[in-house]
């Protein structure tokens, strides 16, 4: 006697949990890559035909209107003066032989000014590392 089942296994594969699982994790690398921004100050950096790459561990920030910002680490950029750089910039590691600093400062920024962001540096032993951006290409 042959018993028959009341269900049929259909042989289809549902793809809908595939596509919630893609979009999930399109958005979760959406957010986790805007979150992640070295350099949140807005500045227009002048153009250098060749590229270093330093890994710094602090980050000065000049923008159009003459404002200092520190940034230590992957932290938010914090506005300083002039005589605070230092201080700030000494509590960022306590071996200053390898510390990089880099400097972001505005093309439009006078001379003078990152010249007084270089001294403050050279003063306090830090290594200063001016950034740029690369040409562009025609």
């Amino acid at each position: 006697m042959a018993l028959k089942r009341r269900t049929k296994i259909t042989p289809t594969f549902s793809m809908s949990s595939m596509t919630d699982i893609i979009f999930l994790l399109l958005i979760f690398f959406m957010i986790t890559s805007t979150m992640i921004a070295p350099n949140a100050i807005k500045v227009l950096l002048p153009q250098s035909k060749q590229q270093s790459v330093v890994k710094a561990k602090s980050y000065v920030t000049i923008d159009k209107d003459l404002n200092l910002y520190v940034a230590v680490g992957n932290g938010n950029a914090q506005p300083v003066t002039l005589d605070e750089l230092p201080n700030v910039i000494g509590q960022a590691t306590n071996d200053s032989t390898e510390m990089f600093v880099s400097l972001y400062a505005d093309e439009s920024v006078p001379y003078k000014h990152i010249v007084e962001v270089l001294n403050v540096a050279n003063e306090n032993h830090f290594k200063m590392v001016l950034a740029t951006r690369p040409p562009e290409k025609n």
